[in-house]
Formats: C-alpha cells, sequence, structure tokens
C-alpha cells in the first residue's frame, strides 16, 4: 500500500443505497488511496454498478446513507457536476450516445467546467489525436458525435480518451473491459495505468482477471447480496476467483 495522507482518499463508509425501498447496496466501506488499483468482483446483479451510479449521483440512486468523500468533501451532498468537480470521474457500464455533440466540443467544454488549463484550439486538438491514437481509436473520432454510431469497444475506449483528457482525482470505472480485444485492453490498460502512475486513484468493477494481469490492482474485492464480503491485497481473490469460481472465494454460495 503506498503512504497517502487521509485527506486525498476517496472513501465510502458504511454506504447504503436503496431503489424503489429495495435496499441494493448494503453498508459498503473501503478506502482508495491516490496512485491505487482497487478491483471490485462479483457476480451480475450484486450491487457493483449501483454503487458507482449512487457515488456519481445519478438520480434513480438517490436514496444513499453512509459517507462518500474525496477528502474532507461528502460527495452525497454535491450534484453529479459538483462531484466531478471535486475529482471524480465515472466511466459507465453502458456509455450514453449524445447526438449533435462532437466528442472534441465536449471534452474542452467538460475541461474548461472543470477548471482545468485551456488549452489553445491547436494543443487541444493535437493531444486529443495523442490521446485517441493512444487508445487505437482513429483522429476523426474527434469530430464524431460522443459515442453516436461507435461499437461497444470503441464507446470503453473512448471513455479512457475522456479520463485522460479530464484527469479526475479518482476514477470508477464499471466493466471499461468489456468488449475489448486482446490489443484494445491492452491499450486501455496501459493508458489507465499511465494515470495511475501520476496519482489518480481507481476503482475498476470488473469479472475478469484478463484486465488485471494487465493492470495489477492493490486490493481485490468480492461483492455478494450487496455487501464486500471478502477484500486481499494484491491478485490472490483473482486468481482464485478464476479457477473456481465465486463459491471457492467466499466458502458459499455467492448471491445477487
Amino acid at each position: 500500500m503506498k503512504n497517502t495522507p487521509t485527506e486525498k482518499n476517496l472513501v465510502l463508509d458504511n454506504l447504503y443505497v436503496r431503489v424503489e425501498g429495495k435496499r441494493i447496496v448494503r453498508g459498503v466501506s473501503l478506502t482508495v488511496r491516490p496512485g491505487e488499483i482497487h478491483a471490485l468482483m462479483g457476480p451480475n446483479g450484486t450491487g457493483k454498478s449501483s454503487l458507482a451510479l449512487a457515488l456519481m449521483g445519478h438520480p434513480r440512486y438517490d436514496d444513499v446513507e453512509g459517507s462518500a468523500r474525496i477528502g474532507d468533501t461528502e460527495l452525497l451532498d454535491l450534484n453529479p457536476d459538483e462531484r466531478a468537480r471535486a475529482g471524480l470521474f465515472l466511466a459507465m457500464q453502458a456509455p450514453a450516445e449524445i447526438p449533435g455533440v462532437p466528442m472534441a466540443d465536449f471534452l474542452r467544454t467538460a475541461r474548461r467546467e472543470l477548471g482545468l488549463e485551456d488549452l489553445s484550439g491547436m494543443k487541444f486538438n493535437r493531444r486529443m489525436k495523442s490521446e485517441l491514437g493512444l487508445m487505437g481509436l482513429d483522429g476523426a473520432f474527434a469530430g464524431r458525435y460522443l459515442n453516436e454510431g461507435f461499437s461497444g469497444g470503441e464507446k470503453k475506449r473512448a471513455e479512457v480518451v475522456q479520463l485522460r483528457l479530464l484527469e479526475p482525482k479518482f476514477a470508477v470505472l464499471d466493466e471499461i473491459d468489456s468488449g475489448l480485444d486482446i490489443d484494445a485492453l491492452v491499450a486501455v490498460a496501459r493508458g489507465i495505468g499511465e494515470l495511475v502512475a501520476a496519482g489518480t486513484g481507481v476503482l475498476v468493477i470488473t469479472h475478469y482477471r484478463r484486465l488485471l494481469d494487465h493492470l495489477p490492482p492493490d486490493m481485490v474485492h468480492i461483492m455478494s447480496g450487496g455487501e464486500i464480503v471478502r477484500s486481499s491485497p494484491g491478485m490472490e481473490l483473482a486468481n482464485t476467483l478464476e479457477a473456481g469460481g465465486y463459491e471457492a472465494v467466499v466458502g458459499r454460495e455467492v448471491t445477487a
């Protein structure tokens, strides 16, 4: 573990999330430090995406108890745009298409709203094309409407372009590896890894070890029935999961 002052961490403390009166997330607590990678694994329907969306302030997940903070800033008191300004980024499992909004215009405007350096048009375009190239995307994607007509894999690679250009303190990545072939997976892992090395903390939600082989985690957490039921440093839990499934990891049948 990296030793980092407590005030800079992303801390989830006894977090509960309800949807239509049903408790989906049950008392989740974890701490991600700058420059750390935490993997959150678990079967479909166990609350992983609900946790991610609640953290970012999705209106469907507004019945939340507990605390989620970056340093001394309580995220649950903020609107989604304010959470982004506080340093939180979410790469969604199914990124939305936004017709009429070119990807480059969206990202340049977002950088201004976040208070990042307002690059000149030439400098921004040069960086944009560099980031697209790193993700194996043609420079023409800069002028395409955000996610419109993108394949599943292209959407995920575009999410990493956004992540790198928006430079958050912490990123929650919901199945960023889904739909990627091996070359794209390696590129995505490299792009995320460079940000982690520069100090971004990452909570990555994934079903498979293959991403973690290229993006080694500091901690792996297993979620079952809305709770984190096991946590362990390094790859031990991910390796056990790959070999024997969730029952081998928690010693019983894992529930959604």
